[in-house]
């Protein structure tokens, strides 16, 4: 008697320690794999930074061609300026990533930048010694194929924290992310015009 109960025991001990291990492995596998998710949202994130800084270098020098044509546009050129100063004081660190309130700030400031260079590209049609200027022509070209990587690289991030976001609110993987501290990512919200490449149509 005493024999089968010892045996029962480490029969119920074995069936405990293999599910225990099983569900180590499984949370393993899935903790792994959320934080591989959330290094790809952060590499994604640092694409559209990278672009969002190719535009903001490029801007003094569009500036700064128009302005020696259309100085009187002081307007227009001090909106652009001001918005590219207020789009680089924001920084996006991972936190960011994760406050609703703070990343809309930031992506506020980045439109308004897209807008304010629309205007600048606007003016710059009624001037045909700026639409004449090969400077001005290849700043043109090099911020349009900027603006065109920013949509693409929002784009990807967007569908990275689509992803992210999905597996972390599935159960039961929910419950790994909530006792590691996953958190939800924001996207970017698609806004009027932001998705649009400024363009100059030149008669």
């Amino acid at each position: 008697m005493k024999s089968r109960g010892y045996l029962l025991t480490l029969v119920v001990i074995g069936v405990l320690g293999v599910f225990f291990l099983g569900v180590f492995l499984w949370g393993t596998a899935v903790y792994n794999s959320l934080v591989s998710a959330d290094e790809s949202i952060t590499s994604a994130w640092s694409q559209v930074e990278n672009q969002y800084q190719r535009r903001a270098d490029l801007i003094p020098n569009l500036v700064a061609t128009v302005k020696g044509v259309a100085e009187h546009e002081k307007e227009v050129l001090q909106g652009v300026t001001e918005a590219r100063a207020r789009a680089g004081q924001i920084v996006v660190t991972r936190d960011v990533l994760a406050d609703p309130q703070a990343f809309a700030r930031f992506q506020a400031a980045q439109d308004n930048l897209s807008s304010a260079l629309s205007r600048l590209l606007a003016v710059a049609e009624n001037y045909p010694a700026i639409r004449a200027n090969e400077n001005f022509l290849t700043l043109q070209d090099q911020l349009e194929g900027t603006e065109n990587r920013i949509s693409i690289e929002r784009r990807r991030y967007n569908e990275l924290v689509q992803a992210y976001n999905t597996s972390i609110r599935l159960f039961p993987a929910s419950l790994i992310a909530g006792l590691s501290g996953f958190e939800e990512r924001q996207y970017f919200a698609p806004t009027p015009g932001s998705e649009e490449v400024p363009k100059v149509e030149f008669p």
